[in-house]
């Protein structure tokens, strides 16, 4: 019986944002599991694999102490796909789920082909009664695609039995660490009593039982979209804000302290910015836009879609101040980027909306020189797909020579800290300052020279 399946081996397939520092909480928390995670990426694994731990592929702040502890005892990162899978009594799906870029759904939905490509090297290789966990951010109903590409395995392979659960992760990339060691909650998902009770004592080793909370799975992959779509609401809707506050001498920073202030509201994600980024925010609210549409529901679908202008109006409209203040051209001039990522202690530059600004400037024809300090020179190739137009310089002394303009498009503790004072003299005057982020002292640079722009305030 299911219920007196005890769970020796977990695997986890896919070694990304979520896949890698999951399974290493879990591994660190659960020391009487072994926890395999495989990935294809062989470059990706060797880097989990690194002795130096400051090279890991991924940075969140604390996860490199994890690692340490837990790497070679009962955590391991391996390209063995299918001897992982022969040995695991559960097995997590943690892998991408980009928005098609062509075909049926383009824009919107989400292209599922390693989702349903795990689903079968699961049904090849696992052996008698398997769990399997989606941890990916999947369209409703996914699991349906799951659950029937297993079922018929079993049914032609005597001896399997499949039991699929939604587990949805609520990380936020730069403390995904922290959301993993104390989750607001943790979504189990599920048909099979069994099975979610299962993963719940794995989950209660360090989690209380009262922040766990178990759904049908329909319920549960929903919620995971839901979740992501009001808190880019949130963020698209202060944005609007801070254009408001740029016209009427309003503060952004004052307005979203009091609004914040009222409990039925609460001042997280009030901070006012270039946009949203990274993988989940865009893609989520693209995924439910297309499910709107699919059952008809035009005017859900509409109001969803308008998180996403906005997203858009905002990076872009920041983008036209830039140029509009450096006297509507920017061709040949050398501009400071403070910044790639999309948020500060995260290396991820998906959907990033420094890199969207940093593509229009160049397309400009302005030089760029970026700073970032965890960011790589080749994932900054990557993203850029550009070889010219840009240098990346890791010396953020070296950064602001001759420099026309600063752009602050990442809020990194380190450009609070930066002096001023020190830096006008070395660059090209004027030189003007662009805050998009609303967290450095204005009165601190203006005293220093230069010409300011802040996001949401009364500017020059």
């Amino acid at each position: 019986m299911l219920s007196k399946m005890k769970i020796n081996n977990i695997c986890c397939i896919g070694a990304g944002y979520v896949g890698g520092p999951t399974m290493t909480v879990l591994a660190d928390k659960c020391p009487n599991l072994k926890v395999n995670v495989v990935d294809t990426n062989k470059k990706r694994i060797a880097l989990w694999n690194n002795k130096d731990l400051s090279n890991l592929p991924i940075y969140e702040p604390g996860l490199s102490e994890i690692i340490g502890r837990a790497r070679g005892k009962n955590l391991f990162f391996t390209s063995d796909v299918e001897e992982s899978l022969k040995n695991a009594d559960m097995v997590f799906i943690s892998v991408n789920t980009p928005i098609k870029k062509k075909g049926i759904g383009a824009g919107q939905a989400c292209d599922l082909r390693w989702v349903e490509a795990s689903a079968r090297q699961i049904a090849k290789f696992c052996t008698g009664k398997t769990i399997v966990v989606e941890k990916s951010t999947l369209p409703v109903k996914t699991s349906e695609v799951i659950e029937e590409i297993l079922v018929s395995t079993s049914k032609s392979e005597k001896g399997k039995e499949f039991y699929v659960l939604s587990n949805p992760e609520f990380l936020a990339e730069g403390s995904a660490v922290e959301n993993l060691l104390n989750p607001d909650r943790v979504l189990i998902g599920g048909d099979n009593q069994n099975a979610i009770q299962i993963l719940k004592e794995i989950y209660l080793n360090w989690v209380k039982d009262e922040k766990i909370i178990s759904t049908n799975l329909w319920s549960s992959e929903l919620s995971k979209l839901i979740s992501n779509a009001f808190l880019a609401q949130r963020i698209s809707s202060i944005n609007t804000v801070s254009a408001i506050c740029e016209e009427t001498g309003a503060n952004i920073r004052e307005v979203s302290t009091a609004v914040g202030y009222d409990s039925r509201i609460g001042k997280n994600f009030l901070q006012s910015g270039p946009g949203f980024g990274g993988s989940c925010f865009k893609k989520d609210i693209s995924n439910l836009v297309y499910l709107c549409n699919h059952f008809e529901l035009k005017e859900v679908a509409n109001f969803w879609e308008q998180v996403l202008l906005i997203n858009s109006w905002q990076k872009n409209r920041i983008y036209r101040n830039i140029v509009s203040k450096l006297y509507g051209n920017v061709a040949n001039k050398r501009i400071a980027i403070l910044g790639a990522s999309f948020k500060a202690n995260t290396n991820d530059l998906r959907e990033s909306p420094s890199i969207e600004i940093c593509k229009k400037l160049i397309e400009e024809e302005a030089y760029l020189i970026i700073h970032d300090p965890q960011v790589s020179q080749e994932s900054l190739e990557l993203e850029l797909e550009s070889p010219k137009g840009w240098e990346f310089q890791k010396n953020i002394n070296k950064v602001f020579i001759d420099v026309d303009a600063i752009i602050i498009l990442t809020e990194w503790e380190i450009y609070k800290s930066l002096d001023w004072l020190k830096i006008y003299p070395i660059v090209r005057r004027p030189s003007w300052v662009f805050d998009t982020r609303h967290f450095i002292d204005a009165d601190k640079v203006k005293k220093s020279g230069f010409k300011f722009w802040q996001v949401g305030s009364c500017n020059d």
